[in-house]
């Protein structure tokens, strides 16, 4: 009786990592996954958007030096 009370416990949690696994398998047959051509058109998306940003932040950062440097007469 002893031996059914504590494996009952590991039981329990190997179903759980069990089940836990078949509804991971069951989510990703729902996945639709994107064509290469698709993929090229998000990747390029993407990149576009991140060069936009960083020349966006650079080009705030300098301003914003250049600003500071006249204001508190100092060189960088």
């Amino acid at each position: 009786m002893a031996k059914t009370n504590a494996t009952a416990p590991q039981q329990q949690k190997k179903n759980r990592i069990s089940e836990y696994f078949k509804g991971v398998r069951t989510e990703m047959k729902k996945v639709v996954w994107p064509t290469k051509n698709e993929l090229s058109r998000f990747t390029v998306v993407v990149l576009a958007v991140c060069a936009f940003f960083a020349l966006f932040f650079w080009l705030l950062d300098t301003g914003i030096l250049a600003i500071m440097e006249q204001v508190l007469n100092i060189t960088m």
